[in-house]
């Protein structure tokens, strides 16, 4: 009996054996992949999984499982190509499309609704990759692994992932460049970048013993990279045939903030012949203003004079509304001409460029050679146009007409002191900040053509010449072209500041001098005089509690010097009430805007001050000039900047510096002086070390057997931190929990997490004056699938011969929290159950205590694993897996 039951179960495995050899020779197909998604409402979503493979394997999917993320996985049927038998033997209603005699293009499509905004990573894993990738050792058994990341947040808006409109299969040849684009199309506009990947295997990880196609022939290796802005990928010089697989990553950013990416992984044979390539001649850039037509002139050449192929694709093509329009040219034998034409309207308008891809594809032999070119288009929007201005009071009053696109959400005002002659240059939008100009008032809607300037309340300037620019903005952060300069100036019927200039530094004795210009251009009907200044004062920026500090019944007195102020710790404010005093006829004609004093702030630290300069004044300050006080007390100039903060470095620590500035500003206006200098206060500091050492690179190792993970760190004392002291190493979270502290010169250190390998861990250094931050750090994750998950064995031998003897799970797994195993007999009696993940069971019937007999059970287990990256030991997300098998029991 026991022969017997030996020679049936040795059948049985090499029956098993048999079976998975066909299966792996089954499942060899996958050449290259990529996984898209489109927003349709709400929290759901249509993916799409387009795959390449090798046309005559049997291992042809009609379907695929999609991982969504949210720890739910569908079965995606395919969508393409007509019905019929695949090379399996299989009927599928779609069969895909082959687009030659070994490769076949599948589309796999499917809707999900997620349960609430978060970050989701959709992923596919399929066996497996053809046979013979070259940079991919034993390519036939590593399956291809693909993910996309889809960012969910209400903040952000919805978002579509970019779609890849050139194919990821390619053809090069031994010692010639080789180029590819995926021709990337952010439907929403948002900015793309792309970036090199590892090729991932199971379970997302790299596939071990991976290179980049350049690196398999070391003796020459040449360079294989992406340049980050296009999206072109350049193999300079292949130099071994085959096949070679590489991925990238193409990341979306909106606001400067990452919203997602789509992972690439594609294929190149590289074939040996001696073909050149065609070549392309278009140009790479160009705008387009919204309602003209563009028309973009492009010719290929190929100098073997083989037939030429000259196609495109892109964003442009791909549009709803006017897309562009290409008649590809018919093959022509050296070279070829055509003529793209995109009548643009208002919606094309966005900030990012649309992308044309150009490829001239030859017919020579062995393999048909091409040459790929981009031309980046800008789509802008017109100008506004009529913009007039007219002096009312001390404000200003615009209008303009209306923006021709509906499309934008409303208008963008730009104004400055005096003209600047500013005119846009071609493809110039907006107002750039060395115009001068500083954005004053920003409207939504279009229909309002009309604004009043007055200062934020405060009243403009009179005397000045005021002039303004108007854009239209989009709410992708597009501005049209800028209106034409308009100007106007305001009556000079009110004194005019040109002087808050601090002469002496106390806390008690300090001392401003205040200068203003008088009025010039009194209408001595409606304000006959005689006349009054009365100069008030505030504490710091603010005007809103004024001080009467002085008044003066001549309109000569233009000058007060105001005394015992306290100028070290806080500026001060001034404004004037311009009085007419006729008898009978007293009046306010009006307040002056606020002028204040220069203030400077100092921010030390390690080595270096940091100045911010502040001041609030009504005219512009165009650059400030740092002094420094030397050895013998004299202030020395060390700087001039046009920005309203300075560094000075490479100083010495716990020393005291002394700092002022000189502002320099200017009206803009002929009949003020120019340029109007005043200066701050005196601040002193001293440069300390309170700047924390820099984040450190961590690295994890698991070792599945030992439920451990080793962790390694850089050693910061050989850059950014030789004052290091000490490490600590942490779990992030909500806290973060430190786990260990250690001296600076360890660098490594072994963790036995208490009950799973999953979670976040970051390490931090702490110099010697105790500097450090636990909010900049560099994290790395580890999740179960980064051991072997919990798995069961079908036969056990108990017979104490110290070999087998317990029926236990294989070793290396981790992150069970519990499980629910029960075995049963043939009658269905269950003989041993338990929760502990390490069973051990003897073999003995739990009921009787007794030697379950020898035969086959059956078996259910219920396994709650900890899966993703929890934050810490509480946060933990369990998931349940159900084993169930037969079980042999030999002795």
């Amino acid at each position: 009996m026991s022969k017997l039951l030996n020679l049936t179960i040795l059948n049985s495995l090499i029956i098993s054996m048999i079976l998975l050899f066909s299966i792996q020779a089954y499942a060899t197909h996958q050449r290259a992949g990529e996984i898209t998604y489109r927003h349709i409402s709400g929290l759901t979503y249509e993916v799409t999984i387009t795959t390449y493979t090798f046309s005559p394997s049997a291992a042809d999917r009609c379907e695929l499982t999609i991982n969504w993320g949210d720890g739910q996985s569908s079965v995606l049927l395919r969508t393409n190509g007509p019905s019929g038998v695949t090379p399996a033997g299989i009927f599928c209603e779609h069969t895909g499309e082959n687009i030659s005699s070994e490769i076949r293009l599948s589309i796999y499509k499917g809707v999900h609704t997620y349960s609430a905004p978060s970050t989701y990573i959709l992923w596919l894993e399929d066996p497996n990759r053809n046979l013979g990738i070259q940079n991919i050792p034993n390519s036939v058994d590593v399956p291809l692994y693909i993910e996309t990341l889809l960012v969910i947040n209400p903040f952000l808006g919805s978002n579509n992932s970019p779609v890849l409109l050139i194919p990821p299969i390619d053809n090069g040849c031994v010692g010639l460049p080789f180029l590819h684009n995926p021709g990337a199309f952010d439907p929403d506009g948002d900015s793309l970048s792309f970036r090199l990947v590892n090729c991932k295997g199971a379970g997302g990880r790299d596939i071990p013993g991976y290179k980049l196609p350049n690196e398999v022939d070391l003796t020459n290796p040449g360079t294989f990279e992406i340049n980050e802005l296009t999206g072109d990928v350049l193999w300079d010089s292949p130099v071994q045939q085959g096949e070679y697989n590489f991925a990238f990553v193409i990341e979306e950013w909106r606001n400067g903030i990452r919203i997602g990416y789509v992972t690439r992984d594609m294929q190149v044979n590289i074939i040996a012949c001696n073909n050149t390539p065609p070549e392309i001649f278009v140009a790479s850039d160009t705008c387009i203003i919204a309602g003209d037509t563009l028309r973009l002139q492009v010719r290929a050449i190929d100098v073997d004079n083989h037939k030429i192929t000259l196609t495109a694709t892109g964003g442009p093509l791909q549009l709803p509304v006017s897309p562009a329009i290409y008649n590809q040219p018919g093959d022509s034998v050296g070279q070829v001409s055509a003529t793209l034409i995109w009548p643009t309207v208002c919606a094309h308008v966005r900030k990012q460029p649309y992308q044309i891809f150009f490829k001239a594809l030859d017919n020579g032999t062995p393999v048909r050679l091409f040459d790929l070119k981009t031309t980046n288009i800008t789509v802008i929007a017109p100008p506004v146009v009529n913009p007039i201005v007219t002096p009312l009071g001390n404000t200003m009053l615009l209008n303009w007409n209306q923006h021709p696109c509906n499309e934008a959400d409303g208008y963008r005002i730009y104004r400055r002191a005096g003209n600047s002659g500013f005119t846009p240059n071609v493809c110039q939008t907006g107002v750039p900040p060395e115009s001068g100009y500083q954005l004053i008032a920003q409207t939504n809607g279009i229909a309002a053509t009309s604004l009043i300037d007055d200062n934020n309340g405060v009243g403009l300037v009179r005397g000045i010449t005021y002039c303004y620019l108007i854009t239209a903005w989009f709410d992708d952060g597009s501005e049209s072209i800028a209106s034409e300069e308009f100007c106007a100036n305001l009556k000079k019927d009110m004194p005019v500041f040109t002087n808050v200039n601090v002469l002496n530094t106390s806390t008690t004795a300090g001392s401003i001098e205040i200068i203003w210009s008088k009025p010039t251009e009194l209408d001595p009907v409606q304000t006959p005089g005689p006349f009054i200044y009365k100069l008030f004062r505030s504490q710091g920026f603010n005007n809103a509690v004024k001080e009467n500090i002085a008044e003066f019944n001549n309109l000569n007195d233009t000058l007060f010097i105001d005394n015992g102020l306290n100028t070290k710790d806080t500026a001060w404010t001034y404004t004037i009430e311009f009085i007419n005093n006729t008898p009978g006829n007293i009046f306010t004609i009006g307040f002056t805007p606020p002028a204040s004093s220069v203030f400077i702030r100092t921010i030390p630290s390690d080595k270096q001050i940091g100045i911010q300069i502040i001041s609030n004044v009504p005219w512009s300050n165009v650059g400030y000039t740092i002094y420094r006080q030397n050895e013998s007390g004299v202030f020395d100039s060390i700087a001039f900047v046009t920005s309203t903060s300075y560094i000075d470095r490479d100083l010495v620590n716990e020393i005291e510096y002394c700092y002022l500035v000189r502002a320099k500003g200017t009206y803009g206006t002929a009949g003020y002086k120019d340029p109007l200098l005043n200066y701050s206060q005196e601040k002193c500091d001293s440069p300390r070390d309170n700047v924390p050492p820099c984040a450190t690179n961590l690295w994890v190792e698991v070792e599945c057997e030992l439920n451990s993970l080793i962790f390694t760190w850089d050693d910061l004392s050989l850059g950014c931190a030789p004052d290091i002291a000490r490490y600590e190493l942490y779990r992030a979270g909500n806290p973060h929990q430190l786990i260990e502290s250690f001296d600076a010169g360890k660098l490594s250190f072994t963790f036995l997490p208490p009950s799973s390998i999953t979670g976040c861990f970051f390490v931090i250094g702490i110099d010697v004056n105790g500097n450090s931050d636990t909010t900049n750090y560099r994290k790395v994750c580890t999740s179960i699938d980064d051991c072997p998950r919990y798995r069961l064995p079908n036969v056990f031998t108990p017979n104490n011969d110290g070999y087998n003897d317990y029926f236990i799970p294989f070793p290396g797994y981790t992150s069970v929290d519990r499980i629910d195993l029960k075995i049963i007999n043939r009658w269905g009696v269950v003989v041993f159950e338990t929760n502990d993940p390490a069973i051990r069971w003897d073999g003995r019937d739990q009921n009787t205590n007794k030697p379950c007999s020898d035969g086959v059970y059956f078996y259910v287990c219920e396994v709650y694993e900890i899966v993703g990256n929890p934050e810490t030991e509480d946060d933990k997300i369990l998931e349940q897996r159900t084993l169930t098998d037969s079980l042999h029991i030999l002795r």
